[in-house]
């Protein structure tokens, strides 16, 4: 039988008919403002708050100030409790972009995951990690060295990658076939805001629900609704992968 790691987000772990598939990497692709870190946040908290499970979060993108407010702000109320005592270690860009050597900050992780029993990984973002490297190939490379300690090391783990094209399918990056899982966050735009939506378009050795599903950002982070979506970027001539 295969080993899940719940997300513990409503709804989520319903569609991913469990949760996602233990000692996996799964790729978290959307647009700027789509939910991307909001998830990342909340799956780190909810592995700690209601699973036991310590986790790592790498932001290259955010100092630790900003990740401690943006958990708040979700009413994440015992987040810098966590961090205070260990069970949610952080790396935030002043630490991961500090030698600009990617081999300096994998030698840093590799120490902290050695010595501890984490269970969750969250980078955000790729886009922000190829910042290390000046040729496409030795991006790829190290990526894949990277998550392949990522397993070793008995992690469940989340990345983030910015997604621009309004439909994914249009828009596929080498790491939506290096990862094990591909989720999309998608919006389109309304009179009153923008809704949300979520795709799980893969999951090795596993089956999930690979309709849309409608989803919404509020205190308490995502929630996602298990009404499939009639998909409204979507045309007769379209079709999910």
């Amino acid at each position: 039988m295969v080993e899940l790691t719940k997300t513990g987000i409503d709804g989520l772990d319903e569609i991913l008919n469990g949760g996602i598939v233990s000692h996996s990497t799964t790729l978290l692709s959307g647009p700027p403002g789509a939910g991307k870190s909001i998830l990342g946040l909340q799956y780190i908290y909810n592995g700690i708050e209601q699973f036991d499970e310590p986790g790592v979060y790498l932001s290259f993108e955010e100092d630790t100030t900003d990740l401690r407010e943006a958990a708040e702000s979700l009413g994440f109320d015992n987040w810098q409790h966590h961090v205070d005592a260990g069970d949610i270690k952080i790396y935030d860009k002043q630490v991961l972009l500090r030698e600009h050597d990617f081999n300096a900050s994998l030698e840093i992780l590799l120490e902290e995951l050695d010595n501890n029993d984490y269970r969750r990984l969250v980078l955000d973002s790729l886009s922000m990690f190829g910042l290390f490297f000046d040729e496409e190939r030795e991006r790829r490379t190290y990526l894949l060295k990277f998550l392949d300690i990522l397993g070793e090391n008995g992690l469940t783990s989340l990345m983030t990658t910015e997604q621009e094209a309004g439909y994914p399918e249009k828009d596929i990056n080498m790491e939506n076939f290096l990862t094990d899982g591909n989720i999309y966050l998608l919006q389109t735009p309304t009179e009153s805001g923008v809704n949300r939506y979520i795709w799980v378009a893969k999951m090795r050795k596993k089956n999930v629900q690979t309709d849309i599903f409608p989803m919404e950002i509020d205190t308490g982070g995502i929630t996602v609704y298990e009404n499939a979506s009639a998909f409204s970027m979507l045309n007769e001539d379209d079709s999910p992968l």
